[in-house]
C-alpha cells in the first residue's frame, strides 16, 4: 500500500511516540494530582506541551486549552461564543465550504436561535471580501473562515478576512487543522482570536486537540460546554489526556523545525504526481493553483467516477472526499460550492501527501495509475 491520505489522518512520527511512552507506565500520574510527585510529573509535562503547541503559533501558553480534538475545539469555540456573546447579538457567518464540524455545528445553533448566513465561495474556493463585509452586521459576533481546506487545501486570506472583521467589531474563528505544520501560522500576523487544532493531522495521535483562545486584543470570552471539575481554565473539564498531550506537543516542536523544507519537498512530489496524471486521462484540477497547501491535489477525472477508480487502485489509499464525509453517499459540499457539477464532484479524487511520502512511492503510484488508464474500464 501508498499511502496517499495524509489530510486524513498521519502516522504518529517515531519521535512523538517516544516522548509519549514514559506517560503510559513511568510517569502515569494525573496532571490534577497536586499532592505527590506523579501528578507534578505529569502536570509539568502538560505545561511543556502547552509550550510548544503555542510556540508553533506564536502565542502564549496561557491561550492553548486542551481538548479531545478539534471537532470538541470547534464546538467549544461556536457554542461557548454564542453563549458568552448573547448580549451582544446572534448571529454568525460561516464559509459553505467549511469542514462539517463547523457545519453541522451551525445547524445545532439555528435550532437554538442563533441566525446564520453562508458565505459563498468562487471556482477557485475562495471567499469574497466584498460580499463578507456587506454581510457583517452589528449583531454578527463571529466569522468562521477556515485556513485551508481539508479536501482542496484551498487557502483563504485570512489576514485580510480579520481585518475586515475586527473593523466590525467581530470576533475571527480559523479552523487551522490542515495547515499546521505545512504552512507558517502565526495568529497575531494572521490576525485569528480562536483557532482549533488536531493532533492526528499533525503527527501526533488520534484523540487530542486544542483550542487557541485569544487574551489580549481583543480578549475572548468563552462559556463551558463541558462541566466537571474545572480543568483546563474552567473552559474544559475532564481528566487531561497525558501522553497524547505530551505527544502533541512533541509534533508541534518538530513542525516548527523545518516547516518550509517539508513543504517544498513534498510540494515538488505533488507536482510530480499532478503532471502525471493530468498526461494520462482528462482531468481538472480543483481549486486554485495559485492558492493552495504543498501537499493536496483534488481532481475530477472527466470520464470516470472516483467509485469507478477506487477499486482498480487499491495498491494506493487516496481520498474521494473528506474523510468525516466518506460514509455519506452523497457528492462533496466543498466541490458543489465551487460549482461543480454532481457529476464532476462524484468524479473526484483527493491525493495528499506527507512528511513519509517518497519519491519512490510517487513513481509507483504514477505507475499504477496509469496502467488502469491504459486498460480503461470496459
Amino acid at each position: 500500500m501508498i499511502y496517499l491520505d495524509y489530510n486524513a489522518t498521519t502516522p504518529v512520527d517515531e519521535r512523538v511516540l517516544e516522548a509519549m511512552l514514559p506517560y503510559f507506565r513511568q510517569k502515569f500520574g494525573n496532571a490534577a494530582s497536586n499532592t505527590h510527585a506523579f501528578g507534578w510529573a505529569a502536570a509539568e509535562a502538560v505545561a511543556i506541551a502547552r509550550e510548544q503547541v503555542a510556540a508553533l503559533i506564536g502565542a502564549s501558553e496561557s491561550e492553548i486549552i486542551f481538548t479531545s480534538g478539534a471537532t470538541e475545539s470547534i464546538n467549544l469555540a461556536m457554542k461557548g461564543i454564542a453563549e458568552a456573546y448573547a448580549h451582544k447579538g446572534n448571529h454568525i457567518i460561516v464559509v459553505k465550504t467549511e469542514h462539517k464540524a463547523v457545519l453541522d455545528t451551525a445547524t445545532r445553533l439555528e435550532f437554538m436561535g442563533i441566525n446564520f448566513t453562508y458565505l459563498k465561495v468562487n471556482a477557485e474556493g475562495l471567499v469574497d471580501l466584498a460580499e463578507l463585509e456587506r454581510m457583517i452586521t452589528p449583531s454578527t459576533i463571529l466569522v468562521c473562515v477556515m485556513l485551508a481546506n481539508n479536501e482542496t487545501g484551498v487557502i483563504q486570506p485570512i489576514a485580510e478576512i480579520a481585518e475586515i472583521v475586527h473593523e466590525k467589531g467581530s470576533i475571527m474563528m480559523s479552523d487551522c487543522v490542515q495547515a499546521l505544520g505545512k504552512i507558517k501560522v502565526k495568529v497575531d500576523n494572521l490576525g485569528i482570536d480562536l483557532m482549533p487544532m488536531s493532533g492526528h493531522k499533525m503527527y501526533a495521535p488520534k484523540g487530542v486537540g486544542a483550542l487557541f483562545v485569544r487574551r489580549r486584543n481583543p480578549r475572548v470570552r468563552l462559556i463551558a460546554q463541558i462541566e466537571g471539575g474545572g480543568h483546563e481554565k474552567g473552559l474544559r473539564s475532564g481528566t487531561l489526556n497525558v501522553p497524547s498531550i505530551v505527544g502533541m506537543g512533541r509534533a508541534a516542536q518538530i513542525c516548527d523545525e523545518k516547516p518550509y523544507e517539508e513543504g517544498e519537498r513534498v510540494r515538488f512530489l505533488r507536482d510530480l504526481l499532478e503532471n502525471a496524471i493530468q498526461k494520462m486521462t482528462k482531468v481538472r484540477i480543483n481549486g486554485s493553483l495559485l492558492h493552495r497547501l504543498p501537499n493536496v491535489s483534488n481532481i475530477s477525472f472527466e470520464n470516470y467516477k472516483s467509485e469507478e477508480i477506487l477499486p482498480k487502485i487499491r495498491e494506493l489509499a487516496v481520498s474521494a472526499g473528506s474523510a468525516c464525509t466518506s460514509a455519506l453517499m452523497s457528492p462533496s459540499h466543498v466541490l458543489m460550492a465551487m460549482g461543480l457539477s454532481e457529476k464532476e464532484a462524484y468524479s473526484s479524487l483527493r491525493f495528499s501527501l506527507g512528511r513519509f511520502t517518497t519519491e519512490k512511492e510517487i513513481h509507483l503510484a504514477i505507475e499504477i495509475l496509469n496502467k488502469v488508464f491504459q486498460a480503461g474500464f470496459g
